[in-house]
């Protein structure tokens, strides 16, 4: 039996182009671990910020936000964001804070916000209240249910172990069946271009990063939760509040080939000494840690359309930070060119998100 659309990845790519393509054709998402969302869309500390990311990315996020404000009640809760830099960071401090839309506030303000800050080191400050956390679960969880209500078939435990294409179809083995499909949606996120590689595309050049996290008990024993996202600038480390307790991160970035991440205990204690700096509450105890892997294309935009050599071969990849914030618009988008309707994006958005851009 054929179905008219494979979906290779179950993170939030694959499910919401699932819940979105479902209503209109015949969908299969595979997955290769035991849950969806594993890998990096299970380890997010999912943000939104509208502008965050590069103008591709950005009209993205804009395109999404209704969708987040509404979809199961509203994904988005408020946060707020604080952007924090030393005396000798003043030049990077104002172009960060002027990229991200921030307004300067003073340093009493900023520990209204943040009682922890050090008035030794931290000597600026600006904030953005807009920013919101991103419920990651309930998005992940209402995207599959909406894909299966819609009809979709989502298989976990089904590692792609060979793709091979005749008579006009893609025939793909994973957990120990054969699927046939049309179109092969490639949503395999740090596995992208080893998904294109088997199935005899031109890989695109994505590179994972390892992003690692450390949650601590709350600093001083302070209740955290309504304190902002707090950032050092040069995304030196950040911070926020997490279920009680306090998540902060390296802000790491290393390349590293696709696995199942973890964190890498020297990058932990270097980025923690430099969140360390700006606080008056020393880390004392690490509760837990890890990693996870965001995959960049070379110009840091999302990939999503078909592969100039075989258009039946569809390639939603390069989520980066942004899988999240972005997956409603993305989703769309995917619908919109397999549909055949009107994209709501503008021409020059699509095109700049489109793989013939590598050509």
């Amino acid at each position: 039996m054929t179905t008219d659309i494979l979906i290779i990845g179950g993170g939030i790519a694959g499910l919401s182009a699932a819940a979105t393509l479902a209503p209109h054709a015949s969908v299969i998402v595979l997955e290769t671990e035991d849950t969806l969302g594993y890998h990096a869309s299970g380890r997010s500390a999912a943000m939104f910020l509208k502008d965050y990311g590069n103008d591709t990315v950005r009209a993205l996020n804009y395109a999404s936000v209704a969708h987040h404000e509404t979809v199961g009640g509203g994904v988005l809760s408020p946060r707020g964001m604080l952007l924090v830099a030393r005396a000798d960071q003043y030049d990077d401090f104002k172009t960060e804070h002027a990229a991200f839309g921030m307004q300067e506030i003073s340093m009493a303000d900023a520990h209204t916000k943040i009682p922890i800050l050090n008035p030794e080191t931290c000597a600026h400050a600006a904030f953005r209240p807009d920013a919101h956390d991103l419920d990651a679960d309930r998005l992940l969880q209402t995207y599959a249910a909406d894909a299966r209500r819609a009809g979709a078939a989502i298989h976990t435990k089904s590692p792609v172990t060979k793709i091979t294409k005749s008579g006009g179809q893609w025939h793909v083995t994973a957990g120990g069946q054969t699927h046939n499909a049309t179109t092969l949606i490639n949503a395999a996120g740090a596995w992208v271009d080893e998904i294109a590689a088997l199935a005899g595309i031109n890989p695109l050049g994505f590179q994972p990063y390892r992003r690692s996290m450390a949650r601590i008990p709350a600093p001083g024993g302070h209740d955290t939760s309504d304190w902002p996202f707090i950032d050092g600038v040069n995304e030196s480390w950040y911070a926020k509040p997490d279920a009680g307790k306090w998540i902060v991160s390296p802000s790491d970035e290393d390349p590293v080939d696709p696995h199942d991440a973890w964190a890498d205990d020297m990058v932990l204690a270097e980025g923690l000494a430099r969140y360390e700096e700006m606080v008056t509450e020393p880390v004392t105890r690490l509760e837990t840690s890890w990693a996870g892997l965001r995959t960049f294309a070379p110009d840091r935009s999302l990939v999503i359309g078909r592969d100039t050599s075989d258009p039946t071969f569809f390639w939603l990849g390069g989520q980066g930070g942004y899988g999240f914030q972005t997956a409603p618009a993305a989703s769309r988008l995917v619908a919109d060119l397999l549909t055949g309707n009107a994209p709501e994006l503008d021409q020059s958005t699509i095109a700049k998100l489109s793989p013939a851009r590598f050509s």
